[in-house]
């Protein structure tokens, strides 16, 4: 039975990637933070007892900071396959908290790649990128176009993309980086833009809210689904030799435009709910993100199979099947404030 260890398995992609590595019958070990809170909630559908003989998911309390936890993990579980998922992965965050995030981020992944260099084990390891790393530069942006990073999350993103190929020349180890370009779904985090609008118009649908604050409207980005995106990642991992490949729909769409479909679909006017807050703008901007994925498509045979349309109606019913339930407390008396305190 093949083996895969998964960072970062209790976030979006997380969840979507365990749940395609155990229909293919994958053993999968998930890396989780400690907290006196847990955050499970992504999968806690695919998790049985590890006292259970037919389970298949088994998560390890860990942190990327630490160099010795990881490389007893990698000693311990000897995985077949890597996908490092997890960092800290919001953009205006970083803003706030660059050091943090250049250490988890960018550190974070030179500590797996040392853990399975001074291990030996024998393993293919998967980073995951970001077409954040692009940033100033003009779109379409493929393998071949420069890195132009505008966030401290995109730099620690192109430190970790570097050191990948540097480890995969200079110790042969097969490690491969998936420029994964914006992937949503109904998992996503609800201080993601697209979450952020998805949930808040459903709200306001059924009077729970009345106003929708956002940054950048005219910030464009190629959007796709979080679920194909996943089976990418794992196709990289299933070639002869390890590459880099750029993941994307090849479509873009700006914030507006998003927010426009979701409220238009909802029967709601954007313009009377929406309003722009200067606090959610960057210090400084990604204007247009688009992928060029033809080298993915022809290399791997993969194409992304949920439309931009597809997608918003799928976040949409799911928060808005949230929404209902949160309106049935409120109406029996329960308050559920979602005050916005950070994002």
């Amino acid at each position: 039975m093949t083996k895969a260890l998964i960072t970062g398995i209790t976030g979006q992609d997380g969840s979507y990637l365990a749940e395609f590595l155990l229909g293919k019958g994958y053993e999968v070990h998930g890396l989780i933070r400690r907290s006196s809170t847990f955050n499970t909630d992504r999968i806690d559908h695919l998790y049985r007892d590890f006292h259970d003989p037919n389970a298949k998911l088994f998560l390890h309390y860990g942190d990327l900071s630490v160099s010795g936890q990881i490389m007893d993990l990698l000693s311990s579980i000897r995985p077949d396959e890597i996908y490092h998922l997890g960092a800290q992965s919001h953009v205006r965050v970083s803003f706030d908290m660059p050091e943090y995030t250049g250490d988890i981020t960018g550190l974070g992944t030179l500590r797996i790649l040392e853990s399975i260099r001074k291990t030996g084990i024998r393993t293919k390891f998967y980073q995951a990128s970001s077409s954040e790393m692009f940033g100033a530069a003009p779109p379409p942006q493929s393998e071949k176009t420069p890195f132009q990073p505008r966030s401290p999350y995109a730099a620690a993103k192109v430190y970790a993309y570097h050191i990948v190929q540097n480890y995969r020349d200079a110790y042969g180890i097969f490690a491969t980086n998936g420029i994964l370009f914006n992937h949503e779904s109904p998992r996503r985090g609800e201080t993601f833009v697209t979450r952020k609008i998805t949930r808040a118009a459903t709200q306001i649908k059924l009077g729970l809210k009345d106003k929708l604050y956002l940054g950048n409207l005219e910030a464009k980005r190629d959007w796709g689904f979080a679920g194909d995106f996943v089976e990418a990642m794992w196709l990289m991992l299933q070639q002869d030799k390890p590459d880099d490949y750029a993941i994307a729909t090849g479509e873009t769409h700006s914030v507006r435009e998003f927010a426009e479909k979701v409220f238009g679909k909802l029967g709601l006017d954007y313009a009377k709910h929406v309003e722009v807050d200067a606090r959610y703008f960057r210090p400084t901007e990604v204007d247009v993100l688009l992928g060029d994925a033809s080298r993915a498509r022809k290399a791997l045979g993969w194409q992304p199979r949920v439309s931009f349309d597809a997608l918003i109606d799928m976040m949409i019913a799911s928060d808005l099947e949230a929404a209902k339930k949160e309106k049935t407390l409120v109406d029996a008396g329960f308050s559920c404030a979602n005050t916005e305190r950070i994002s």
